[in-house]
């Protein structure tokens, strides 16, 4: 990335080229995020997941919609299976808490938010809705399984969708612009990055990278509103990007592409209330290596930071209750540009999307230490910026 004030500048230079009835909620103790089991696949033990990925299909080259693949979860190792057509720029992607729903942001100028039916292994997509804004960058459903949250980076907006019970997205019940506080330092105006709820679910999160802001968001569940009830202001120029929570919801991690750093945030669950600390170095030097973002194994012990710039992978140990970040190493991410990565259910790989060079790597997560090691051969996918690993 190397503009600040456009996304749109930055994909140029990147990419050559009536409501539905709402599904019924699930059960309370199902609605918060089950934390994937701490240790790795025994050895020995073969086992296949599906990997799921996002494309630029506008780039040259580029992706050609959702990419299907399968990957060995002894190995690492990555092969292809299919794709979902129908998607323009399925640039991120979310899964419904039922696994039978797929998500995809599409992010152009017109953006909109499309579904994609899993329970039949047709990979059937349902339709798309406008999002009301402009290059949604970013997506999560509620962990009701009732609503889909979006971010419009490009427009600087937040938007809320029903969902029904089939899994299909409604016509849009809310959008909310960052109007407040002013830009940061070059920055044209507010740019949503990522939108999320809280561990505690009463609580809803949004990124804004041109505000240089966190916001606190209720959301109410019957009507599909957000409710502002906060705000956090990193410091001029932050450019934030992406927030992590620690699994035990005090603490959460901010990835900061534009001055390089990570800022570890106390988090009130009874206000949302985020309080941002001091900012961290990433390991990767001077300069800016645009941090994209933060995994937290599941045990809470350790971080990983994807630098893109840097092409690296920088690994932290989580001291203090989740309070501090010490940091380790950084290991080669074996690809160009990491723009996503993500853990297996198993918390014993950790995948990275590397857009400029067109591959998926993977790596074994050590369970004892965090270290990465690198696993099977890079797969190739066409401008590949987001991976869903089931």
């Amino acid at each position: 990335m190397t503009k600040p004030t456009s996304r749109r500048a930055v994909l140029g230079a990147l990419l050559t080229g009536g409501a539905l009835a709402a599904a019924p909620a699930l059960p309370r103790d199902e609605r918060r995020p089950r934390p994937r089991p701490p240790h790795p696949t025994k050895p020995g033990t073969r086992r296949t997941g599906t990997l799921f990925l996002g494309t630029y299909t506008s780039a040259t080259p580029g992706g050609t919609g959702i990419g299907v693949a399968s990957y060995d979860a002894a190995t690492g190792g990555i092969t292809s299976r299919t794709v979902v057509t129908g998607v323009e720029n399925p640039s991120y992607l979310a899964l419904h808490p039922t696994g039978r729903t797929l998500y995809a942001v599409d992010e152009q100028e017109n953006g909109g938010v499309t579904a994609v039916a899993l329970a039949d292994g047709s990979f059937r997509v349902l339709g798309t809705r406008p999002t009301g804004g402009a290059g949604p960058c970013h997506l999560s459903v509620h962990p009701s399984g009732r609503w889909l949250l979006s971010a419009n980076y490009t427009s600087g907006s937040v938007a809320v969708h029903p969902l029904a019970a089939d899994g299909s997205v409604g016509e849009r019940t809310d959008l909310v612009a960052h109007t407040a506080p002013a830009p940061g330092p070059g920055q044209d105006g507010p740019h949503a990055h990522q939108i999320v709820t809280a561990p505690d679910g009463g609580h809803v999160l949004a990124v804004d990278l041109g505000n240089d802001t966190v916001y606190t968001y209720r959301l109410d569940e019957e009507r599909g509103t957000l409710e502002q009830l906060s705000y956090a202001a990193l410091r001029p120029g932050a450019g934030p990007r992406h927030l992590t929570f620690h699994p035990g919801g005090r603490h959460a991690y901010l990835a900061c592409e534009l001055d390089n750093t990570v800022v570890v945030c106390g988090y009130d669950p009874a206000t949302g209330a985020l309080t941002p600390g001091a900012p961290q170095p990433t390991g990767t030097g001077e300069g800016t290596s645009y941090p994209a973002q933060l995994l937290v194994t599941a045990d809470g012990r350790f971080a990983h930071l994807a630098n893109r710039g840097h092409n690296s992978l920088t690994r932290y140990a989580v001291e203090d209750g989740g309070a501090t970040l010490r940091l380790l190493d950084t290991v080669p991410v074996g690809g160009d540009f990491p723009r996503h990565t993500a853990f297996s259910p198993d918390g014993s790989l950790l995948f990275a999307a590397n857009q400029r060079s067109g591959t998926v790597t993977s790596f074994r997560v050590d369970a004892a230490t965090g270290a990465l090691t690198p696993a099977g051969a890079p797969f190739p996918a066409p401008a590949a910026v987001c991976v869903l690993p089931l």
